[in-house]
């Protein structure tokens, strides 16, 4: 058991000898509890460089020795859900000595990555993705002839997404060679565990056992009753002792509660069951953190260091004291919900990083954390609406993606009035594309009813949200991950005029129209240009009074977001501009047509041109060109 983060690199030297898999499959089973021990040690020194998620990837350390020690790795198919639990995997699979480069520009992905590894079989961000890919892989191979074994890890709550379901639905409905293994780290179904659930998972992944009930069932099917009577007498003794009745149901070869902190246990019945045919699930129970004591003790605080690092961070820079954007919504929210009883607050397994905690202390029979599951989370609040309440859905832009059918259907459509408190817009660095919030401006400007809102710094954000609020009628307001601007916040929450934009600084020839946060760095341009700054505030609607005017005195506009330009709000203003039939010059400054990596999120805007000399260069650029 650890109870500091290593901060320098360990002796590890079993760990060291083995650069891939089949070097781990050369070991004695016997040295297989130091292998894991010296990896979780190891996996501390390297997240504790790099900050991340490491909770989850603490608790599927034996269960990763054991998967790589039994599969051909990595002709075997090994698929991952919810990325951050395949730490250990990375540093297994060729890439020890380069995780301390993870989340880094230029370094390892913070998740799997196709493109950094074939031991990487999927791309992982979003959670609950593993078995439809892995029954894809499973089905592959069956139409290609290829003797392979595909195995899919879901878990930390992953097993609550509907899309989980759809795929065990649809893989124990046809035959395929498919062995789903569900990591219960109490962040999912059960923490039910002990020998006799481990004697009885033994039992039925032994060889003669299936034999028997393979042989049974054909004899038995040409008798009814005594197929019948048998059936029930097995359902009854799994029932007593393993949650197996939902999984048989599906289709599923069900075996477990098995511990995943036994290695040798984790190694036998994988051999046990790898030759059984159809679809099997191995429900396995592991502990968040396991082996680090403030994540076994905290595993929704630890589950990952981001804080930590970010805390070191700010105490260099004297920035301890600045709220961050996510911890200034979870204000307004208790503000808001103490003068009306009606707000109901709904977020799809993001309470902690949403700063919904304290709403949920105050409010607890009005907060929903409904799992990771984005389209109930937005549906539910459409029916919550349609009987009078106020849901505020708290959610991610890149979670809000997954959710987009539900908010175009069942919210836009019926002209509900729901709040989206959009977190993570833009870019948010190192966790990645995954995670970036860079389309949400241009999928949510195209849909009918929809306000969709901008705020520059904190205090407007809460008067953004004061405004969504109030709107009868779907509304978004859009902010980026961490630390706010540190400006004060008016004590009252006013609302704002709906479609009216605020001049910031006048002057003259170009106008810089800014969309978010980014009016920071569209400041320092202005300044150089003497040119006129609008904190545009709102996308839909836009400021067109406020447009006409800018399009008749200035000789160039510009458009500053953190969202891809493609659709985005820069192209919102072309299109008012060229329905009007306005000749005017127009530069639109945004998120390139990538998927960009991941790194500090200042690197990452200044490499787009989105700081503030990046800003000034763009349009310096563009007026040489219109000499």
């Amino acid at each position: 058991m650890f109870d500091e983060i290593q901060l320098e690199r360990p002796a590890t030297p079993l760990l060291d000898s083995v650069n891939y898999p089949v070097d781990l499959r050369q070991l004695d089973m016997a040295q297989l509890p130091e292998l894991a021990r010296q990896l979780r040690e190891f996996l501390l020194y390297a997240v504790g460089k790099t900050g991340g998620h490491f909770g989850a990837g603490l608790g599927v350390v034996e269960l990763t020795v054991a998967l790589h020690y039994v599969f051909n790795t990595p002709d075997d198919r090994l698929v991952w859900d919810v990325g951050h639990q395949s730490y250990p995997h990375k540093i297994l699979t060729g890439r020890r000595e380069r995780m301390v480069s993870m989340r880094q520009a230029d370094g390892l992905a913070p998740f799997n990555s196709r493109a950094e590894s074939d031991y990487d079989t999927f791309g992982v961000g979003h959670s609950s993705t593993s078995i439809s890919a892995a029954l894809g892989m499973a089905l592959a191979a069956q139409q290609q002839k290829i003797d392979r074994k595909v195995v899919a890890v879901i878990g930390d709550g992953a097993m609550t997404a509907g899309m989980a379901f759809e795929a065990l639905n649809h893989a124990g409905g046809i035959d395929n060679d498919l062995l789903v293994i569900l990591n219960d780290n109490n962040m999912s179904i059960s923490n039910n565990i002990g020998a006799l659930s481990s004697y009885f998972a033994r039992m039925w992944a032994s060889k003669p056992y299936n034999f028997l009930r393979a042989g049974s069932k054909k004899v038995l099917s040409a008798m009814p009753p005594m197929w019948n009577a048998a059936h029930r007498a097995e359902e009854y003794m799994k029932g007593m002792v393993s949650p197996a009745t939902i999984f048989e149901e599906l289709g599923f070869t069900y075996f477990g509660l098995i511990d995943g902190h036994d290695i040798k246990g984790m190694v036998e019945i994988l051999r046990d069951i790898q030759h059984l045919k159809g679809p099997r699930l191995l429900h396995v129970v592991t502990r968040k953190g396991k082996g680090y004591r403030p994540a076994e003790e905290d595993p929704f605080g630890m589950h990952a260091l981001n804080k930590m690092v970010a805390q070191a961070e700010q105490s260099k820079t004297g920035q301890d004291n600045i709220p961050t954007y996510s911890s200034v919504f979870g204000e307004w929210l208790c503000e808001a919900a103490a003068s009306d009883s009606r707000l109901m607050a709904i977020t799809p397994a993001m309470g902690e990083g949403s700063g919904m905690r304290l709403f949920e202390a105050k409010f607890p029979e009005r907060f929903f954390d409904v799992a990771i599951a984005e389209q109930h989370a937005v549906t539910f609040a459409a029916g919550l609406a349609c009987e009078g309440l106020k849901p505020v859905v708290a959610i991610y832009s890149t979670f809000l993606q997954r959710g987009y059918d539900q908010l175009i259907h069942d919210v836009a459509l019926q002209n509900l009035d729901v709040l989206f408190a959009i977190d993570r817009a833009g870019l948010v660095g190192e966790d990645g594309p995954t995670h970036a919030g860079s389309f949400d401006l241009s999928y949510l400007r195209c849909i009918p009813n929809m306000v969709v809102m901008t705020p520059s710094d904190e205090n407007e954000a809460r008067q953004l949200l004061t405004t969504g609020y109030h709107y009868p009628g779907p509304a978004a307001v859009r902010y980026p991950r961490g630390k706010a601007t540190g400006c004060k916040l008016d004590a009252s929450l006013a609302q704002l005029p709906i479609g009216k934009a605020r001049v910031v600084r006048q002057g003259s020839k170009v106008a810089i129209l800014a969309f978010g946060t980014l009016l920071q760095a569209a400041r320092e341009a202005a300044a150089a240009l003497d040119a006129t700054l609008v904190d545009m505030r709102f996308v839909k609607p836009l400021d067109e009074e406020l447009l006409l005017q800018l399009a008749a005195s200035e000789q160039l506009l510009v458009t500053v977001e953190e969202n891809t330009v493609k659709g985005g709000a820069g192209s919102a203003v072309n299109e008012f501009l060229l329905n009007r039939n306005l000749a005017v010059n127009v530069l639109n400054l945004g998120l390139p047509d990538v998927f960009l990596g991941h790194g500090k999120p200042q690197d990452m805007r200044s490499s787009c041109g989105l700081d503030g000399n990046g800003i000034l260069a763009s349009i310096r650029a563009r007026l040489a060109q219109q000499q």
